[in-house]
């Protein structure tokens, strides 16, 4: 029986090359996201490439507002009655393009309060109105980390926004985890082929993080999306609050 696949932020980049590891599989996904045109996009492109499995969901919602997670929330439980897996994937960075208010003290507040909204908020509220509608035993929560949890971001907010989940996963693993749930965090480093970096990096940019890495070459969303599929996997029922990283070497450096 095809499971439930809930993937947030799933209509570009790495939430859509998960969804495309479980829709291979035969799960129903159901892909959340702010902007309706990539959501719709994302699931014309799955039903193409797996014309057997589930037509995929797209939801439009806005994460971080708790009135819209409700909404959601309801009409997953009316569809479907039960999620069996939940991947947080929804994030970004809000100092990438600009748009803080000023250089002062308020410029400062908007974006460790924007990159909390967008990468704490957006996980969190969605985890807790899902979370007793998990299946159990056999449910699974994974958290999209970065490797700025580790080293930082350059500007502090996004690296400690990302951090942030990790304790919150440590947490609900414990608290989940006698339902036979499991959760877990997948902490990629630089990924190409996705909207985190808008046009791209220069290239210069680009080579000094190619060159951080133990494997000579920039993680693809590919890459990123088969661990979360393997931690969602029936068999890595013991794998729990864990944090797996996708960087091909590069937070330890060369």
């Amino acid at each position: 029986m095809a499971r439930v696949v809930v993937v947030s932020g799933g209509g570009t980049g790495i939430g859509r090359a998960v969804a495309r590891s479980f829709v291979a599989d035969g799960e129903q996904v159901v892909l959340l996201g702010r902007r309706a045109e990539p959501l719709r996009e994302a699931a014309r492109e799955l039903a193409a490439a797996a014309p057997a499995a589930p037509v995929a969901l797209p939801l439009t919602v806005d994460l971080a507002e708790p009135t819209e997670v409700t909404r959601v929330r309801d009409e997953l439980v009316d569809r479907f009655g039960a999620v069996d897996v939940l991947v947080n994937n929804a994030g970004g960075n809000a100092l990438v393009g600009g748009g803080a208010p000023d250089d002062g003290l308020a410029g400062v507040r908007w974006h460790w309060e924007s990159n909390f909204r967008t990468n704490v908020l957006t996980a969190v509220l969605l985890t807790e109105a899902l979370r007793d509608v998990l299946t159990s035993p056999g449910g699974r929560v994974l958290f999209l980390s970065s490797i700025a949890a580790y080293r930082g971001s350059g500007s502090g907010s996004y690296g400690g926004a990302k951090a942030a989940l990790h304790p919150y996963a440590f947490d609900l693993s414990a608290a989940l985890g006698e339902r036979g749930i499991t959760v877990n965090v997948v902490a990629p480093g630089y990924v190409v082929d996705t909207e985190f970096f808008g046009g791209g990096l220069p290239a210069a940019r680009h080579d000094v993080l190619v060159g951080q890495t133990h494997t000579g070459r920039a993680s693809r969303p590919d890459d990123v999306a088969a661990s979360v599929h393997w931690l969602a996997a029936p068999e890595a029922a013991q794998i729990t609050a864990q944090i797996v990283q996708v960087n091909g070497g590069a937070e330890r450096g060369r």
